[in-house]
């Protein structure tokens, strides 16, 4: 059995699950999350706690249950807590201002980058004296926090020589020793 799949999602309180059908509805604080189950997968809910189960112990059916039960937990902690990226930007002159859902990045290409947020993600960011620039980025969707933060990354990814680039918050970047003078 999958191990993933078959532990119960415990439902907190302030959260309102609803299964109809292989649609599940999750409603919090925060906001509201669908999801469409696969038609081998079945859920239910019983004294605030939501199971998953498969039809069969096909491979496929079982990669699917752990999927699921993943997907339906990420929305749980989504709409009662939130999802929260950090990026900074590391780099002489590299930049980052957001006004409104508009991300501007200045990254040592002879043009800046403007970049449109979606709107169910929230950013901002923080320029400090002596300290590289902090984007953040918060969502109730963690996958599409998750996108969002990797095309920012994506845009200069940190090299391994000086380490400049846009990395997460406490990456660690593995650092080479650059070329040796000749004698």
């Amino acid at each position: 059995m999958s191990r993933i799949g078959k532990s119960p999602v415990k439902i907190p309180s302030g959260v309102e699950v609803k299964v109809e059908g292989n649609v599940i509805t999750v409603k919090g604080s925060k906001g509201e999350l669908t999801q469409e189950l696969d038609s081998c997968i079945k859920s239910s809910i019983e004294d605030g706690i939501l199971t998953f189960t498969r039809e069969s112990d096909a491979p496929d059916h079982r990669a699917k249950h752990g999927l699921y039960r993943a997907l339906a937990a990420n929305m749980i902690v989504g709409v009662s807590e939130g999802y929260k990226k950090q990026l900074e930007v590391v780099g002489v002159g590299y930049r980052a201002n957001a006004s409104g859902q508009k991300l501007e990045l200045s990254l040592g290409y002879s043009h800046p980058f403007v970049i449109e947020i979606a709107k169910e993600v929230k950013v901002s960011t923080e320029s400090a004296k002596g300290k590289a620039p902090l984007i953040t980025l918060e969502s109730i969707d963690k996958q599409l926090v998750g996108q969002v933060a990797a095309k920012i990354r994506s845009l200069r990814k940190p090299e391994p020589y000086k380490g400049k680039g846009v990395r997460f918050l406490g990456e660690e970047i593995r650092r080479k020793a650059g070329k040796t003078a000749a004698k």
